[in-house]
C-alpha cells in the first residue's frame, strides 16, 4: 500500500432479514415478536405450502376477492405500524391465488389505521388451468420483489414464489446484484432455504431435540439471516428468544426438502455442495463458499385439484383378543356394505394401531384403534353410507364397541402435482407502488440441471 493511501473502506452493513410465517397457520405473534424484538431490515413471511393453494383455490370458488392468506392481514392490523415504526421493509407471499387483492387490502388497512405505507405486488405466476384442475401456478423467482422495492415499496406481496425467492429479492435490491451475480444469489438461496420454514431452524422438528435444554426448545424464535454483499451469511435469532441455532439445526434444514447437489430455482442453481457452515458465537451459524451456476430453462409449476372424497371412521378395541375384535369388525362392515345395496367405495384401507399396553391403569392407555379410511370419487359411496353402516354395528359387534367421532359425511381431499414449463412463457411481473408495470426478463443464460458426481465416501468411523 503506498504511503498516501487512505484506510481500507469499511465493509457494507449486513443486511437483516427475518422470518415470521413457516406456513399458512404459523404461530400468530410471531411477526409482532419479530419486529420487537430486535432490529431487522426485513420481514418476510411464507404462507404457502403446495396443497395451500388447493385451500385458496376453494376460498376464491366461494368468494372471487379473496384467494390470499387473510390471516397475514389481521397480523398487519398492529403489525404494519410497527414495521413503519422501525423501518422495516415487510416482503410476503400471502397474496396466494389474488396478490393484487390483497395488496389492495393492505392499502385499505393502511388508510384506516393511518400508517403511510407503500404497496406493491407481484403477479404472472398464474398459468392456464387444465381441465379438471383448480389452480396452476409457476414458481418465480426473486427479481419482481427487488423491482419492488427499489420503486420504493414498503410492503412486497405475491403470489408463488419460490420460499427463497423472498430473501433474494431484498438481498439483491440492496446490494444491486443482477442475474449475473451467481454466487451471491446463490448465497442468499441458501439462506432462504434455511429461514423458509420458520423455526425448523432453531430447534423446531429437530431429530436431536434430546440434546438441548427442554426449557429452551418450548417456544423456539423465530430465524433471521445477516446476509452480506458477497452473499455469505450468519443464521442467528433475537437474543432472548428460545429455540437453538447451532451447525446442526442449521445443517438439519438446509438439507430439508433437498434432492441433491444442485438446488434448483429461477433466478440460479445454487451448490449445496460448495456451501460451509461454521460457527460464529452463541446461537450463530455463518455460511459461506457458496457456489451458482445458470438457472435451468423452466419453471417449476404446481397443478392442484379435487383427488375425490373421503371419509374416516376409528373404533376403540379396548383389552383383550385385540385381533379378533378387528378381524370381527372387519367382515361386519363388509357385509353390512354389501347389505346396503350401494357400490363399496373405490379405495377401503384398514390400519390397527397398537396403542394398548397390558395390565393398564386406565381404559385409554388399554385400547388399540382401528382406522378405516376410505376414498371415491362420489361423495355419496364415502358417506353416511359408510360411517353409518359402521355405527349400527355398535350393538352387535365386538365387546366393548365405541368409535372416536359421530358418523359423519365425506370431504374433498386434495392432490399436488408438478410440472415445468419455459421460463420465457411466464410473465413475471413487478407492479409497482405507483401502479407501474414492469415485466422482468427470463435469464438470457440457462443450465440443464444434471447430476453432480458423487463424492468419495469418508472413512468409517472406528468401531465401538
Amino acid at each position: 500500500m503506498s504511503a498516501d493511501a487512505g484506510p481500507a473502506p469499511e465493509p457494507a452493513p449486513a443486511l437483516r432479514i427475518g422470518n415470521a410465517s413457516g406456513f399458512y397457520g404459523d404461530r400468530f405473534d410471531a411477526l409482532r415478536e419479530m419486529l420487537t424484538g430486535g432490529p431487522l431490515d426485513v420481514l418476510t413471511g411464507d404462507y404457502l405450502a403446495e396443497l395451500t393453494m388447493l385451500i385458496l383455490g376453494r376460498s376464491r370458488l366461494k368468494d372471487p376477492q379473496k384467494g390470499y392468506a387473510t390471516t397475514f392481514l389481521r397480523q398487519l392490523e398492529e403489525g404494519l405500524g410497527l414495521a413503519h415504526e422501525r423501518g422495516v421493509k415487510i416482503v410476503t407471499n400471502a397474496g396466494g391465488l389474488n396478490p393484487a387483492g390483497l395488496a389492495d387490502a393492505v392499502r385499505k388497512l393502511a388508510a384506516t389505521i393511518g400508517v403511510p405505507v407503500r404497496v406493491a405486488h407481484v403477479e404472472g405466476d398464474s398459468l392456464p388451468v387444465p381441465d379438471g384442475f383448480l389452480t396452476a401456478n409457476a414458481y418465480l423467482g426473486g427479481s419482481g420483489i427487488a423491482a419492488c422495492l427499489r420503486a420504493g415499496a414498503d410492503v412486497v406481496v405475491t403470489g408463488r414464489v419460490t420460499d427463497a425467492a423472498l430473501v433474494t429479492g431484498p438481498a439483491a435490491a440492496h446490494f444491486g446484484w443482477g442475474p449475473e451475480d451467481l454466487d451471491a444469489l446463490a448465497g442468499a438461496v441458501v439462506a432462504g432455504h434455511v429461514l423458509e420454514c420458520g423455526t425448523q431452524a432453531t430447534g423446531g422438528n429437530y431429530a436431536f431435540f434430546g440434546e438441548h435444554d427442554a426449557r429452551s426448545l418450548r417456544r423456539p424464535g423465530f430465524p433471521l439471516a445477516e446476509i452480506h454483499g458477497d452473499g455469505s451469511s450468519v443464521i442467528t435469532k433475537h437474543d432472548g428468544t428460545g429455540g437453538v441455532v447451532d451447525l446442526a439445526t442449521v445443517t438439519a434444514q438446509l438439507l430439508y426438502e433437498t434432492g441433491g447437489a444442485r438446488y434448483a430455482g429461477p433466478d440460479v442453481t445454487a451448490r449445496l455442495d460448495t456451501a460451509t457452515l461454521t460457527p460464529d458465537g452463541p446461537d450463530r451459524i455463518r455460511i459461506d463458499g457458496v457456489r451458482g451456476e445458470a438457472p435451468p430453462p423452466t419453471l417449476k409449476a404446481g397443478l392442484t385439484r379435487l383427488g375425490g372424497w373421503r371419509n374416516e371412521v376409528v373404533f376403540v378395541l379396548t383389552g383383550l383378543d385385540i385381533e379378533a375384535k378387528a378381524a370381527l369388525v372387519k367382515e361386519q362392515f363388509a357385509d353390512a356394505l354389501e347389505r346396503g345395496g350401494g357400490r363399496p367405495p373405490a379405495e377401503v384401507r384398514w390400519e390397527l394401531a397398537r396403542t394398548d399396553h397390558a395390565d393398564a391403569d386406565t381404559e385409554e392407555r388399554a385400547s388399540a384403534l382401528l382406522r378405516l379410511v376410505v376414498r371415491d370419487q362420489d361423495a355419496e359411496a364415502v358417506g353416511r353410507a359408510v360411517s353409518g353402516a359402521a355405527v349400527e354395528l355398535a350393538l352387535g359387534s365386538y365387546p366393548g364397541f365405541h368409535v372416536t367421532a359421530p358418523p359423519g359425511k365425506g370431504a374433498p381431499y386434495g392432490v399436488f402435482e408438478a410440472i415445468h414449463v419455459p421460463a420465457g412463457d411466464v410473465e413475471h411481473t413487478a407492479v409497482l407502488p405507483d401502479g407501474t408495470r414492469q415485466v422482468m426478463q427470463s435469464p438470457t443464460r440457462t443450465e440443464e440441471l444434471a447430476d453432480v458426481d458423487e463424492p468419495p465416501l469418508p472413512a468409517p468411523y472406528p468401531s465401538g
